[in-house]
């Protein structure tokens, strides 16, 4: 159906005289609805302002995200295929699953960042803590009693809390299951303790009284909740999550289409107004053309290679 429209749409612009050239194909990993796609959608409004093409959002789940990225390592390189990518697609994937279908660094081309999707710290409200090192010396008096959820094996709620353990030196058994849904549930019903997922899976729960949050696992607080304190600013540096999500294009696209659609994109990113339509998706705006965005990208990739290592996950 979504073909069908696109090809109907191609068909209207030639008959006015618009080249299907000048339609953009801004390629999503996930369903609809969720805050990447969201996310793509406010992007796309006004990239097709901006550029004065057409641009459409395309939805092609699969594989967290990968399924997008190797469908744009198969795409002409002439800067009309993009995929907004979030960090697992593009750094944890190629090193976890034994097949992706496309190389990050010699298939894709960095475009621009878009924004970070910051991780919350949570834990059921019966847990006697409410900061960060409350919980790290409750883990340590008690090593075998507390559990935490992901949304599956791999997951940035999942290698989100192997870091976070790591860094704290306390063991807490990891339990995996299929999407955040289930892991929020029985983490409300303390079948599990403690959890690390995104501020739009988690701050309904919050305000609800249902889960209690003790830090913001980000650089900086976050602005749904400006009052709690980040895990660095309670004595843990080196805990710095989210599910950052930037554009790429494939990688023979002209240096010139490239620079036109980061600054762009950039522009966008940066423009007022932008900031508080991201937070109600618990987004938070990170801008970076290309050049940054390429910089950035090799050194979260020598980061979670070696997170995946650790953490021994592999999936066919």
């Amino acid at each position: 159906m979504l073909r069908l429209l696109v090809a109907v749409i191609a068909l209207l612009l030639a008959l006015s005289g618009t080249s299907a050239a000048e339609i953009t194909h801004i390629l999503v990993g996930f369903p609809p609805g969720q805050a990447t796609d969201l996310v793509a959608r406010l992007v796309s409004e006004r990239l097709s302002q901006s550029l004065g093409e057409t641009v459409i959002v395309e939805n092609r789940p699969g594989q967290g995200g990968s399924i997008a990225l190797a469908s744009l390592s198969q795409s002409p390189s002439d800067g009309h295929t993009l995929v907004l990518a979030p960090l697992a697609s593009l750094v944890v994937n190629p090193h976890m699953y034994k097949f992706v279908g496309y190389d990050t660094f010699k298939d894709l081309a960095p475009v621009a960042m878009v924004a970070d999707l910051p991780l919350l710290l949570v834990v059921n409200p019966s847990l006697p803590v409410t900061t960060v090192p409350e919980l790290v010396a409750y883990a340590k008096a008690s090593p075998d009693k507390l559990s935490h959820p992901s949304s599956g094996n791999g997951t940035l709620s999942h290698l989100g809390m192997e870091i976070f353990k790591q860094r704290a030196g306390i063991t807490i058994l990891h339990v995996p299951y299929r999407g955040s849904v289930p892991a929020m549930t029985d983490l409300m019903a303390g079948i599990v303790n403690v959890a690390m997922d995104t501020v739009a899976v988690t701050e309904p729960f919050i305000r609800a009284g249902k889960m209690r949050l003790i830090a913001s696992a980000y650089s900086k607080r976050v602005p749904a909740f400006p009052d709690m304190p980040t895990a660095a600013e309670q004595g843990f540096p080196d805990v710095d999550l989210s599910a950052w999500l930037g554009v790429v294009a494939a990688a023979a696209t002209p240096k010139e289409r490239i620079d036109r659609l980061g600054a762009a994109i950039s522009a966008i990113v940066a423009s007022p107004g932008i900031a508080e339509k991201f937070a109600q998706l618990g987004a938070v705006p990170r801008v970076a053309g290309p050049q940054e965005f390429a910089a950035f990208l090799a050194s979260e990739d020598a980061r979670w290679s070696a997170v995946v290592k650790a953490s021994g996950v592999k999936i066919e």
